[in-house]
Order: C-alpha cells, then sequence, then structure tokens
C-alpha cells in the first residue's frame, strides 16, 4: 500500500494529481481549504480508497489533525505534494505587508509545516518522496509578483535544503516549476487585466499553456523511486521551454 497526501487537492493541478495517483493504485489524503467531494467521488470511482481533510493549511492546527488523521488511517506517508498555493499581482510598491505574509504563508509556511509533520513519518520509514509545486518565478523574476516570487524562490531553497538533509535518510525532496497553466487560479488571475491568453501563448516556445496534466504527471514522475530514485533536490521547469530562451521577459516588458 501506498499513501500519497496532495495539498489543493480540490481543482486543478492538485486535481489532475489525485487522479493520476489514483490509477497508479495509491491510497489518498486530499487537503484544501475547501470540500474535495467532486475529486473524492471521482478517484473513488477508480478504486481509491480516499480522505478528505478541509482546512487552511497555513494553520498548525489544521495541519497536525491532517498528519494524525492519515496516521490513523493508513500508519504511512509516502509521497506529499505540495501543491496549494496563493497569486498576487501587483507592482511591489503598492504591496502592503499583510498581503505579502499572506502569500508566504500559504506558500512557503504551509509547505515547510507539511514537510515537518509528514517528513517525520517518512523518516521513521526510511522511505518518501515530497514534490513542491513551485513555479517559473522561482527561477527568475517576473515583474508586480514581489510576493508570489519570494515565496517560491523560497519553496525552491527549502526543497534543495530538505533534500540535503533527508535524501541520506531515505527522503527525496524535488520541486516541478511550472509556466502558466491554465487553472481556476489562471482566470482569477486574468480577471485583473493584466495579461489574455494570446499575450502567454504568442511567447511561449510551444505557443499555448501548461494544462493540468502536464504539470501532474511531472509530480508523478518525481514522486515513484522507481523512475526517479536518484533525482533528489531538482527543480524542474516544466514550462515548454519558456526559460530557456527568455521568453518571459517578452511579458515582463509588455506589462509594465
Amino acid at each position: 500500500m501506498r499513501v500519497a497526501i496532495i495539498t489543493g487537492a480540490a481543482q486543478g493541478i492538485g486535481r489532475r494529481t489525485a487522479e493520476i495517483f489514483a490509477a497508479a493504485g495509491y491510497s489518498l489524503a486530499l487537503l484544501d481549504i475547501q470540500p474535495c467531494a467532486p475529486v473524492l467521488a471521482a478517484v473513488r470511482a477508480q478504486g481509491a480508497a480516499a480522505e478528505e481533510y478541509v482546512g487552511d493549511i497555513s494553520d498548525q492546527a489544521v495541519v497536525t489533525n491532517a498528519v494524525e488523521a492519515v496516521r490513523r488511517r493508513w500508519g504511512r506517508a509516502d509521497v506529499l505534494v505540495n501543491n496549494a498555493g496563493i497569486s498576487f499581482i501587483s507592482p511591489a510598491e503598492a504591496v502592503e505587508a499583510k498581503a505579502f505574509r499572506r502569500v508566504l504563508e500559504v506558500n512557503l509556511v504551509a509547505p515547510f509545516l507539511l514537510s515537518k509533520a509528514f517528513g517525520a513519518m517518512m523518516l521513521e520509514q526510511g522511505s518518501g518522496s515530497i514534490v513542491n509545486v513551485a513555479s517559473i518565478a522561482g527561477l527568475t523574476g517576473i515583474a508586480d509578483r514581489s510576493a508570489y516570487n519570494a515565496s517560491k524562490h523560497g519553496l525552491i531553497g527549502l526543497t534543495r535544503t530538505l533534500a540535503a538533509e533527508w535524501g541520506g535518510r531515505g527522503v527525496r525532496c524535488n520541486a516541478v516549476c511550472p509556466g502558466w497553466v491554465k487553472t481556476e487560479m489562471d482566470l482569477a488571475d486574468q480577471a485583473g487585466g493584466g495579461y489574455t491568453d494570446a499575450d502567454i501563448e504568442a511567447v511561449n516556445p510551444m505557443g499555448r499553456f501548461a494544462q493540468p496534466d502536464d504539470i501532474a504527471r511531472a509530480i508523478a514522475f518525481l514522486a515513484d523511486p522507481a523512475q526517479s530514485g536518484f533525482i533528489n533536490g531538482h527543480a524542474l521547469a516544466v514550462d515548454g521551454g519558456w526559460t530557456s530562451d527568455g521568453s518571459w521577459q517578452s511579458l515582463r516588458l509588455r506589462h509594465r
């Protein structure tokens, strides 16, 4: 039996990841600030044992309760996917400290709390894999996203640190760095008028957005020791070549 914990599982990348892991035979703990009923139904229809745990993962008590529930239900944790995150688009000079802190709490502090708690279970077992969903915003600077960029740079730093500390004890930690993905978060960001589909498609070398499936399959690859057992501390860009040729700079300049 293999058990995967997935945050932000109610929609987008998290939902597709849950579906792929269910098909691979994992039992699933689905965490989100909103109910995961449609995802639960979908993965249970695939034959997966699955439970949802609803709450704000930046709250230590919510994390503690989820860990205790997983331990009672399955007694182990094989994969943790830190996928939940929030976006915030604003010129740096207009960002208030409260908003900046909230992005860090969800995008960086919560993955640390979850990694520490579920990582302890993995260290007890002597095996496990943590996959953090970072962003190309963790690899380079993108204008009007100071809080988001800082959180994702921090998440990649956390990934590499855990890899260095825990790799020799059987627990790997890697990050997936998506480019623009067509999800509910993208729709909300576009509603603010910052960019359009055409902006992204015009400068991405592959001429399209990523789909949740593109990212979820990269997550599954990094989670599986049979496929990626000697990959540890890596930040894998899944961006259609966005960061390989400087395409991101075109969008940044367009929106200054």
